[in-house]
């Protein structure tokens, strides 16, 4: 017996999730200035660490978008949104301590959406199953 079908609402969160790491991940890689400026200081070699980070938000994309990979893409999609928070945290400490950046009203839903985004690329992938 194989595996139960997609709904249709997994399936739009699913490609709409890939459609935003994909552009994610191109940003990265085209326009890597704004994700160094928020690299936290004891990552080593940022400007390789933002390449790398952007192929594997293409990869990623490209395989939540594949039937075998799905889930395992789900899982570390979600594990990369988990690794990448200390950047968002520090985005977020660097602007409001400057007054030169973005405010709360942009990094509170941001700090906030980060287990959102893990819920999802799990929901997305097929990894947690919900009612139907």
């Amino acid at each position: 017996m194989g595996a139960p079908a997609e709904t249709t609402s997994r399936r739009w969160a699913r490609i709409l999730l890939a459609c935003l790491y994909l552009l994610a991940g191109v940003l990265h890689l085209m326009v890597p200035g704004p994700f160094l400026h928020i690299t936290p200081g004891w990552v080593p070699y940022p400007a390789l660490v933002i390449a790398g980070t952007g192929l594997c938000e293409i990869a990623g994309a490209l395989a939540l978008l594949t039937v075998r990979l799905r889930k395992p893409a789900g899982a570390m999609l979600a594990l990369y949104a988990l690794c990448v928070f200390p950047a968002n945290l520090q985005h977020a400490v660097q602007d409001l301590s400057t007054g030169t950046g973005l405010g709360w009203a942009y990094h509170a839903p941001r700090l906030f959406a980060q287990p959102l985004l893990c819920w999802w690329a799990l929901w997305a992938g097929g990894v947690l199953r919900g009612a139907r």
